[in-house]
């Protein structure tokens, strides 16, 4: 009766003893196990082929349009404003450019501006170093600088960078530095008449010769008033009249009867004159522009 007991005893013990590993396999495992970095891990090598010829040529040509892409849009925010092609939209092109693109008042501006400053660069800069900007607050500080001027503080801040894109803070310091070294002490004054003298900005297309008012003076440039609008120009795109103080205030009066007046959505005949009235260059009108100003503003309702 008590075999078959003894007989599972055994083939118990035996397979107890065919599962508990010997005293060297344990030894074995915990040494593989103190010393993981014994182990010995495979990497296959993976070739980078290089590009050809023709990948090199597409690299560099895309890499172009990716330089130029603020230019571009520049450009093309030229163009929109110019020829009106915002007006079956919206009154005004900031308008237009805020509802579009989701621009801030000034942005289309700083863009037309780098726009333009990017073209002098490619134009007069070493075309051997292939250096350009890639975005427009990189070259924004630039504006503050005549067009002749600009090649040479870029290519100061290129070196600076060590021949790589310099970033916005070195084109600023090197910008800062050129006018330091030609600094003129701003005189005007507010509520100066001066006269605007256009050089290659286009925020100031079709101001050349217009009479404006400065409205705030800075340290390199006033803020005008014209008939549209104001503007921040620089000491070298104004030139005083002179007039007397009281001449002043009767082209300051003439300036606030302009500005009632004026609006994006006027005709173009209309815009078109009161254009010619901001060229003037003397401080008062004749009686027959005096009859045409005091007609618009009867015809527009702005007589107060």
């Amino acid at each position: 009766m008590n075999k078959p007991t003894s007989k599972r005893n055994k083939a118990t013990s035996a397979a107890s003893s065919d599962s508990t590993p010997s005293d060297d396999q344990d030894l074995e495992e915990i040494s593989q196990e103190e010393d993981p970095g014994s182990a010995t891990i495979t990497v296959s090598a993976v070739e980078v082929p290089e590009l050809t010829e023709q990948e090199q040529r597409d690299r560099l040509h895309l890499e172009r349009k990716v330089e130029r892409a603020f230019f571009e849009a520049g450009r093309a925010l030229a163009e929109l404003r110019d020829r009106r092609l915002y007006r079956s939209t919206h009154k005004t092109f900031e308008e237009y450019c805020k509802d579009r693109f989701g621009y801030s008042r000034r942005q289309p501006y700083f863009l037309m501006e780098a726009a333009v400053i990017f073209q002098n660069l490619e134009q007069k800069c070493d075309r051997n170093d292939h250096i350009l900007p890639t975005n427009e607050w990189q070259i924004r500080p630039l504006s503050k600088l005549d067009p002749d001027i600009q090649p040479e503080a870029w290519e100061q801040a290129v070196e600076s960078a060590n021949g790589k894109v310099p970033s916005h803070r070195i084109v600023k310091d090197v910008v800062q530095r050129i006018m330091d070294r030609t600094k003129v002490l701003n005189t005007y004054q507010i509520g100066e008449v001066c006269q605007i003298i256009v050089k290659d900005n286009p925020e100031l297309r079709g101001k050349g010769g217009c009479w404006a008012i400065v409205s705030a003076v800075n340290e390199f440039s006033c803020t005008v008033r014209v008939w549209d609008g104001e503007y921040t120009i620089g000491l070298q795109r104004l030139k005083s009249f002179n007039y007397l103080p009281q001449e002043c205030q009767q082209m300051q009066s003439l300036s606030d009867r302009i500005t009632q007046v004026y609006s994006d959505s006027l005709e173009e005949t209309v815009k078109n004159l009161l254009q010619l009235l901001g060229k003037v260059n003397r401080p008062y009108l004749t009686a027959l522009e005096e009859k045409l100003l005091t007609l618009l503003e009867s015809e527009y309702g702005r007589i107060p």
